[in-house]
């Protein structure tokens, strides 16, 4: 048997992580514990409103992908920004420097994939 995880829409998991003190509000869509991989993947819905700080200095192991739904927000990753609209993507390596440094038109919101190593 393999493992599926369906999650409503408007439901998922609300949880915090280190932006959530920024107003960032993080949706968890889907995970699973118990996969042979070796490696974990967390999807969110990040949603971002006129209470929402900037904070571009999110760092963490892995891999992680955006994909616009909601506004417009320049995005800083490492040394570079990107001026994000619905229908944009960005993949990076998410040990560099990385966050929303400009909200320009909120709410603001996106899909986040994070996929990392697990440690056993």
């Amino acid at each position: 048997p393999r493992n599926a995880v369906f999650v409503k829409s408007g439901e998922g998991v609300e949880l915090e992580r280190r932006g959530t003190r920024a107003g960032h509000q993080y949706r968890l869509l889907g995970h699973i514990d118990n996969n042979s991989s070796g490696v974990m993947v967390e999807p969110y819905l990040i949603t971002l409103t006129d209470k929402s700080d900037v904070f571009p200095t999110f760092q963490h192991p892995g891999l992680e992908f955006l994909y616009m739904l909601e506004g417009n927000v320049v995005y800083r990753h490492g040394e570079k920004t990107y001026d994000m609209h619905p229908g944009d993507a960005l993949f990076f390596d998410a040990e560099a420097p990385h966050g929303p440094e400009e909200l320009r038109t909120l709410p603001i919101r996106y899909l986040s994939v994070i996929s990392y190593r697990r440690e056993d």
